[in-house]
């Protein structure tokens, strides 16, 4: 049996509860309170060892598949990034009246983790590898993001608000969920130069 727990990198902060990460180079994050003893933050990995075998072959199969489509060129992500900043504002300004909200301004990045976001402020943020997605992906993260204009969080509220603009909401969340990583990995070795 391997010891995750000695391949694990474990972090510790103002946190209750333990939790554990495998980041997309499929590196074992433990995150733990500061005072919790090292034998309970083993105990607590060890119990997990069916998730982290788990989690660590989909993050091996997502490596895989992303070398195997090819990291994406400088080029590329100029023209992913044009090609959002053109598009993602109009999908913005399509479904901004539907959820019944404003907003400051809109940037575009590419991210290496998230596909948008948004301040308390109404700045939104959205990733340039969204056009790298389905179209109705693509809505999907606008009208997500905008709804957190109403609910700053992810309760049952902000929910029934996504899903009232968009019913099918969680079946266009599964294509990112089985492609996303993919296309975040592609991303990650792409430079600006």
């Amino acid at each position: 049996m391997t010891d995750y727990y000695e391949r694990a990198t474990v972090i510790r902060s103002r946190r209750r509860t333990l939790g554990l990460e495998i980041r997309p180079e499929g590196q074992l994050v433990v995150r733990a309170p500061l005072h919790l003893s090292e034998r309970r933050i083993r105990q607590f990995v060890e119990s997990r060892a069916d998730w982290i075998e788990s989690h660590l072959a989909k993050a091996a199969a997502t490596a895989a598949r992303a070398e195997a489509d090819g990291r994406f060129s400088p080029e590329q992500k100029a023209a992913m990034i044009e090609t959002a900043r053109r598009v993602i504002p109009q999908r913005v300004a399509l479904f901004a009246p539907q959820v019944g909200v404003t907003v400051a301004a809109i940037s575009v990045r590419t991210q290496k983790t998230r596909w948008g976001s948004c301040s308390k402020t109404g700045r939104l943020s959205f990733n340039a590898l969204l056009t790298q997605t389905p179209p109705e992906v693509l809505d999907a993260i606008v009208v997500h993001e905008l709804c957190h204009r109403k609910h700053m969080n992810h309760s049952a509220d902000f929910y029934r608000e996504v899903r009232r603009v968009l019913p099918d909401y969680d079946r266009r969340m599964r294509w990112l969920k089985e492609n996303g990583a993919v296309l975040l990995r592609r991303m990650a070795g792409c430079t600006n130069d």
